[in-house]
């Protein structure tokens, strides 16, 4: 007997059914019997909730999600591919938010180590991580989170070549810093023509913004300039008020909802609690 044939008799009457308000009726497969599934046949956990939702359930992790996700919708998620470039003030705040959803597989890539001038806002950064990579603090706080999720982190800057980093990715998550390498990103989407979901903060202010092949960006009338990040510094409530826009169009795309900033950016300052969506 193979393994996916074990795998469906323990899941045959150990899963539950869930009711929802949209009248959907969801098979869940608690977290106890995927991590026991785990443990008896020596599967990583990606591979787990594959074989769950090949079965038509869906991991107890993502019960709450399942208010705003059909279960198709969030099997979609778990087999979507993105690119996460950047993982810094928005990187590891957006990682972290992309992984809860149940975001099945990511690329990332970020050649820095932290800093003490981090600690005021980085989700990675900590006093246990100064001086360490980026990219190993993202691996540990995956590993944590959602160990379900497939994480490819990369510990270098891509300055020139990203359409080969994008190869077979669904969408590009820009979190880079400054403004330099924003257009060449952009092009390199285009080319591979996959949606980018863009976002920058400085200070108290932010711009997201969803570039689909073809289209224009924010950042194709700010020039090519570091930006204003050293100069105004970045604040933490920009930042997660960036991320939460840039998450949510992120999922809704990969979900296969329409995205609310297409063709739009969404300017925003806290200090002045000014937000606006402006046609690009």
């Amino acid at each position: 007997m193979n393994v996916d044939v074990k795998v469906i008799d323990i899941l045959d009457g150990r899963c539950v059914v869930k009711s929802y308000a949209s009248g959907e009726d969801v098979l869940i497969a608690p977290h106890s019997v995927t991590r026991e599934i785990s443990r008896e046949f020596g599967l990583d956990l990606h591979r787990v909730e594959q074989e769950v939702f090949s079965y038509g359930a869906v991991p107890e992790r993502y019960i709450r999600n399942l208010s705003t996700f059909s279960a198709e919708e969030q099997r979609r998620l778990f087999f979507s591919k993105i690119a996460l470039i950047g993982l810094g003030g928005l990187g590891g705040h957006l990682l972290e938010s992309l992984v809860r959803a149940g975001v099945g597989h990511i690329i990332a890539c970020d050649g820095d180590s932290f800093e003490p001038s981090n600690l005021n806002r980085q989700r990675l950064a900590s006093e246990n991580s100064l001086c360490s990579k980026k990219s190993e603090a993202a691996f540990e706080m995956v590993r944590e989170v959602n160990p379900a999720v497939f994480l490819d982190v990369r510990s270098h800057y891509i300055k020139e070549d990203f359409e080969s980093f994008l190869s077979g990715v669904d969408l590009v998550a820009d979190c880079l810093g400054g403004l330099t390498y924003r257009i060449k990103l952009k092009n390199a989407a285009g080319k591979r023509k996959i949606p980018m979901v863009t976002a920058s903060v400085a200070g108290w202010a932010g711009v997201v913004s969803t570039v689909f092949p073809g289209g224009n960006s924010p950042f194709d009338f700010f020039g090519s300039s570091e930006g204003l990040e050293e100069e105004v510094g970045t604040q933490a409530p920009a930042i997660l008020t960036a991320v939460g826009m840039q998450s949510g169009e992120i999922l809704k795309i990969l979900s296969g909802k329409e995205a609310g900033l297409k063709d739009k950016a969404m300017m925003f300052d806290l200090n002045k609690m000014y937000f606006d969506v402006v046609s690009i």
